[in-house]
């Protein structure tokens, strides 16, 4: 028996689109991605690719990775070869004449295209294998969300160091500004800003809930955590790694030494729902000799009758300021108190610790913390639960337990008892303070 193993030639099912040429010059279809962010945001976020791939590979033949593979064939008769050169896979095989060819994966993938002209008037194949070296690339991040972003960035970051190309983001205007002093080899836009024939490759990152054929993520995201899934859609080390940030203001906002907290989310279950949580927190927290400062966008949200209010005694330093305000207060804070939400990603990118109470999340699905306060005794992880399909429609979602006397307990069940164990924990905790006064 011969030690060597056969190479593989034969093709792998890849949902391969081909199609013929309605035209001299076949553009690709573009199909709309319906992809949804946690804040809900139903529409696609994404500014399309060019109608045509922006690539010349000569002979009439065009090419790009702005959605996928994609080729566009002239008339004529030609032998397409779709590879991964990572795996060693044949993607797709086909002879086809004028149209068009689109790969089924549009995440990234390291394709090798081969197109040969058949026939004797047939020229020398047209052989290109991906390479983003000095090449625009384009990076896509849906607007609306802060913390799917402050996780997602910097895999982008991690993208753009692997490859050497010339990378391009684009995000939320409200956002860039924590990148931007940063990361001056990056270029930063807004989605109404794209030029979609400027790039050799595109990559959309956000949370494909019904990809259930993995076209837009090689992995389901409930499975991976929030933020590591844009490691796997790039094909970088999925590694966690916090965003850098350089503020316009980095000064100090108050000479005592403080605490921020942040009670607000966008939708019941990722609130800490226990009666009196919060308000014995703050408490704790004030005899322990810290001010509380609440940095939630709103003091007051809700849906229908139940509304949640910024907690007794914490100061407030609510309202429509922004992320860079937010930052200056958290990067000088002693630590953070929060939920699964923006603010809790905005703490962690600022290097200080975050004591995240979260139920409906499993602890996977965040960045690490040693702080991360769960009840294992109570339901818990139905957002990471591929059976249970996140309603962002539904601020009462609950998917196991909804109008039940079990409903919210992953959180009701965290007893503030256990929350202040944890503070406890964190280094220096209350270390040379004197309680501050309590309000009546």
């Amino acid at each position: 028996m011969s030690d060597s193993l056969p190479s593989m030639t034969a093709s792998i099912p890849h949902d391969i689109l081909a199609v013929p040429a309605a035209g001299d010059t076949p553009p690709v279809a573009a199909v709309p991605v319906r992809l949804v962010s946690t804040n809900g945001t139903p529409k696609p976020p994404f500014p399309l690719p060019a109608p045509t791939p922006t690539q010349d590979a000569g002979q009439g033949v065009r090419f790009d990775f702005n959605d996928g593979c994609r080729v566009t064939l002239p008339e004529g008769e030609w032998h397409v070869v779709l590879r991964d050169t990572e795996t060693g896979n044949v993607l797709f095989e086909t002879d086809i004449g004028a149209g068009a060819v689109t790969s089924g994966k549009k995440y990234f993938v390291p394709f090798e295209l081969e197109v040969q002209k058949r026939g004797k008037d047939a020229d020398a194949a047209i052989l290109h294998r991906y390479d983003a070296k000095d090449r625009e690339v384009l990076i896509q991040f849906p607007v609306g969300t802060l913390g799917d972003l402050m996780g997602w960035f910097p895999y982008a970051v991690k993208f753009q160091r692997k490859h050497g190309c010339r990378l391009t983001c684009s995000m939320s205007a409200l956002i860039a500004p924590l990148f931007r002093r940063a990361y001056p080899e990056i270029k930063f836009i807004t989605p109404e800003e794209v030029d979609p024939a400027r790039y050799y490759a595109t990559y959309n990152i956000g949370l494909f809930f019904d990809d259930e054929a993995h076209t837009h993520q090689p992995v389901d995201f409930r499975h991976v955590g929030l933020h590591r899934t844009a490691g796997h859609i790039l094909g970088v080390d999925p590694e966690e790694m916090r965003p850098g940030m350089v503020l316009a203001d980095e000064s100090r906002p108050i000479e005592e030494r403080y605490v921020c907290i942040a009670v607000q989310s966008s939708t019941q279950c990722k609130y800490w729902n226990h009666p009196t949580g919060w308000r014995e927190i703050v408490t704790f927290l004030k005899e322990a000799g810290y001010r509380v400062i609440c940095i939630d966008q709103k003091a007051t949200h809700g849906s229908g009758l139940v509304w949640n209010h910024i907690p007794h005694g914490a100061e407030d330093q609510t309202g429509d300021r922004s992320l860079e305000e937010r930052a200056r207060w958290l990067k000088h804070a002693d630590f953070f108190v929060g939920l699964s939400s923006g603010l809790a990603w905005l703490a962690w990118a600022c290097g200080i610790p975050v004591a995240m109470i979260s139920g409906f999340t499993h602890e996977n699905n965040e960045f690490a913390t040693p702080f991360r306060v769960i009840n294992y005794h109570a339901c818990n992880g139905c957002w990471n639960d591929v059976r249970h399909r996140f309603d962002h429609q539904d601020f009462f979602w609950c998917p196991r337990h909804k109008d039940t006397p079990r409903q919210f307990e992953c959180t009701r069940l965290i007893t503030p008892e256990q929350v202040r164990r944890t503070l406890r924990r964190i280094p220096g905790f209350g270390v040379g303070l004197e309680p501050v006064a309590l309000q009546a």
